[in-house]
């Protein structure tokens, strides 16, 4: 499994999002590296961001498409797209990023 998951859910449907595209990169002094994207499946979650590379400390950020999904289920949403920066402190922990989406707000926190 990827160093780094996510799990996106829709808590204005009471359901996994299924369908957002979400793109993972690490910063690199004043500049963003893509390290990888995925799109959550049926579950919500994406698990192979980062399949085959070790993780470093460092700054990171993923960012989700929301536009796209909410357009896909034709709800107008507030926040086309949601980035979430964080920090990696020990680079042999799992680092769990969800997702609590509605078409009006967000949440996150460290899972998992």
């Amino acid at each position: 499994m990827s160093p780094i998951t996510t799990h996106v859910l829709d808590v204005s449907l009471g359901r996994p999002a299924a369908g957002v595209p979400a793109v993972l990169e690490a910063q690199a002094g004043a500049d963003w590296k893509e390290l990888g994207r995925g799109v959550t499946d049926a579950d919500g979650r994406i698990k192979t961001l980062l399949p085959d590379a070790p993780l470093a400390a460092g700054v990171y950020r993923l960012t989700f498409d929301t536009g796209t999904y909410f357009a896909a289920s034709k709800t107008a949403g507030f926040y086309p797209s949601v980035a979430v920066t964080f920090e990696v402190r020990k680079a042999g922990e799992h680092y769990h990023v969800p997702l609590l989406l509605s078409p009006f707000g967000y949440s996150t926190y460290r899972g998992s």
